[in-house]
């Protein structure tokens, strides 16, 4: 019987590791956390920002889950927007501006405050495997130390390449060391590994910078969050953005220097995200562009750093400031530090259950860009599956926590993760989720908060603000739907609206849907409306752009919600992953060659493999069907696994 010292280890203090940490802990779990620098925890590595379209709708589903990163994030921000309001609900996606310091020390203090957690500052150099089991983990300072079950959440540290040009450093971060040790070990034991290239632009001295030559882009003055559980804004001085552009002569200075791109010259041979190019990539793919746009965004709510959104680059010092200098709101710029490039190591993410399990190894579990992915709310969603998986597997059970693809953005981001695997750096999209408009921001503690409550990962104040929104809103929609309106009461605001005045009385239901009429004006026309509202026990934005969007895209949601059903009953038939699908003759030897790869869990995982037809699932059907007969004639009972 091993002695462990821990339950969970996590390797790594980022966003998956702090969430992964958290979580686990929350649950019971004795989690020890291990980091590279103490001081640097959940650092913002790249843009001091969270959310953004998909990636909000991310931050709010770990927040409905238990998760931090909501709440550090509104406790820190000192700019917030809702993105896309010209467009459907579906596509509202929240965004902040963070102070970044502020934001490390927010995480730190919420780490060292939670129960059943230990942090400690060390490089892992690999892990203890025995019997063929993952045990703990090697390390610099602390040598071994033993857990039932290992979490890697290691960043872009494992064997970090920064360039600076010609320049070439090895880090994980500017200025903080890279790990070794651990690629080499698994790639020795069956793993799949590779290499990708993320960047970050030049950090811009705010005095050296004519704001005048800028357009000034301000937050939304109206109250909003990430965390469900933030009821009003910090106190934090708010910041704007500040938006310029490119020019051709800038784009000369590039193009002239193209040879000296690390990502051009051979120096650089892995994989760049494509949605979030360099600056020397953009001037290369969009030849005929004659300017790029440019956001500079404060690095906090005092300081005079600020971060130059869309020019991120890895050409040498020199070439950066003098093209830098062309754009006029810059032509006296001074910086903090350059832009540089950083490849790193990941593996491939189709090694991985749902759950975020090693299939190599049950005891590991793996989340955040070692999976392939980029972007903190990417990073903070894996996580906090991969501990709350971790925890759960604790007791020898086969329980697993899958989020499905009607349920949540997690749900979609990992399912295409070991589905498809990544051939460059994964980056959420709302284009990426077929059920857009079930997976709205507005709804994600509907959706996932009973999971919280089943994990005991939700506060007291969480289910109390859940159970008192839930109650508030079937209040509201019942008096909507059956509340009757005279035309004396709101023909003036139909009128003034552009709308047809009624000439009988219509329940308020019919008013709501009309589409220049919203709820709030409702709200201010009608009394006994107004009253109700006011008497509900929970009443806040959220819940009147919550009930509104329910009742006007109500048909919209309907059809999703079927069509969510009728792929779900695929999701219901289970795979062996030890079945031989090059024995499946009438299967397409492309269909083979990757069902076997895979080894989908599921039905309706294998139906989205790339390359998998759809007479491949109906060939699959019938082996499933055929077993299950032969089996339940066998056994005296049907069974749904193939």
């Amino acid at each position: 019987m091993i002695n462990f010292e821990y339950d969970v280890i996590v390797v790594g203090a980022g966003h998956a590791g702090c969430e992964a940490a958290c979580i686990a802990s929350t649950m019971g779990a004795k989690v020890l956390l291990l980091t590279i620098d103490m001081n640097n925890i959940a650092q913002l590595s790249c843009n001091p920002a969270m959310g953004g379209i998909a990636k909000g709708q991310i931050v709010r589903e770990v927040d409905a889950l238990g998760g931090r990163t909501g709440i550090v994030s509104d406790a820190t921000s000192i700019q917030f927007r809702m993105l896309n309001r010209s467009k459907g609900p579906a596509m509202w996606s929240p965004r902040a501006q963070l102070d970044r310091k502020a934001f490390v020390q927010r995480w730190i203090a919420e780490l060292q405050q939670q129960e059943n957690l230990d942090i400690r500052q060390d490089i892992v150099e690999g892990l203890i495997i025995k019997d063929n089991q993952v045990q703990g983990v090697k390390t610099q300072l602390w040598g071994n130390i033993f857990a039932a079950r290992v979490i890697l959440t290691v960043g872009t540290f494992l064997n970090g390449l920064m360039h600076f040009g010609s320049i070439r450093l090895p880090g994980g971060r500017i200025s903080e060391k890279a790990s070794y040790g651990i690629t080499e070990q698994l790639v020795s034991l069956g793993f799949q590994a590779g290499r990708m290239k993320t960047g970050t632009p030049a950090r811009i001295v705010g005095k050296s910078v004519d704001f005048d030559c800028t357009e000034l882009q301000f937050g939304d003055t109206e109250f909003n969050s990430f965390s469900f559980l933030t009821t009003s804004l910090n106190q934090r001085k708010q910041r704007p953005c500040y938006i310029f552009y490119t020019n051709e002569e800038c784009h000369q200075i590039l193009r002239d220097s193209i040879s000296e791109a690390p990502i051009y010259n051979g120096q650089i041979k892995s994989i760049g995200p494509r949605y979030c190019p360099s600056i020397e990539a953009k001037i290369v793919t969009f030849a005929d562009r004659t300017r790029h746009q440019l956001f500079l965004e404060p690095e906090g709510e005092n300081t005079d750093e600020f971060y130059l959104n869309g020019f991120s680059s890895s050409l040498p010092l020199d070439v950066q400031l003098r093209a830098l200098k062309t754009i006029p709101a810059l032509r006296n710029v001074k910086l903090f530090r350059p832009g540089y490039a950083i490849e790193y190591d990941y593996f491939d993410p189709t090694q991985l259950h749902p759950s975020l399990q090693s299939m190599i190894y049950p005891q590991l579990y793996m989340a955040g860009q070692i999976n392939g992915t980029t972007g903190y709310e990417e990073a903070a969603g894996q996580g906090i599956i991969a501990g709350i998986n971790a925890v759960l597997s604790l007791d020898g059970s086969s329980r697993d926590f899958v989020l499905h693809r009607d349920e949540s953005y997690i749900g979609v981001l990992i399912d295409d993760l070991v589905t498809k695997g990544v051939d460059e750096p994964y980056r959420m999209f709302t284009s990426r989720a077929e059920y857009r408009t079930i997976l709205r921001q507005d709804t994600a503690d509907e959706r996932l908060t009973p999971y919280a409550l089943k994990f005991s990962t939700a506060s007291p104040l969480r289910i109390r603000l859940y159970t008192s929104k839930m109650n508030s809103k079937r209040a509201l929609l019942d008096f909507i739907e059956n509340y009757s309106v005279k035309p004396i009461q709101v023909n003036p605001l139909l009128v003034s609206n552009g709308e047809k005045p009624l000439q009988q009385g219509v329940k308020l239901k019919d008013i709501l849907l009309r589409p220049r009429i919203s709820l709030n004006q409702l709200i201010e026309t009608l009394p006994d409306l107004h009253d109700l509202i006011k008497a509900l026990p929970y009443y806040q934005s959220d819940l009147v752009t919550c009930v509104e969007v329910a009742v006007k895209y109500a048909g919209y949601i309907e059809r999703e919600k079927m069509e969510a059903d009728r792929v779900k009953r695929l999701e219901n038939i289970k795979l062996s992953r030890d079945f031989d699908y090059g024995s499946i003759e009438n299967l397409k030897i492309e269909s083979r060659q990757k069902l076997q790869k895979i080894l989908p869990e599921t039905l309706g995982q294998a139906s989205r493999i790339p390359g998998v037809s759809p007479h491949d699932i109906s060939v699959l059907l019938l082996w499933v069907s055929g077993s299950s007969v032969s089996r339940g004639n066998k056994e005296g009972k049907t069974k749904n696994t193939l």
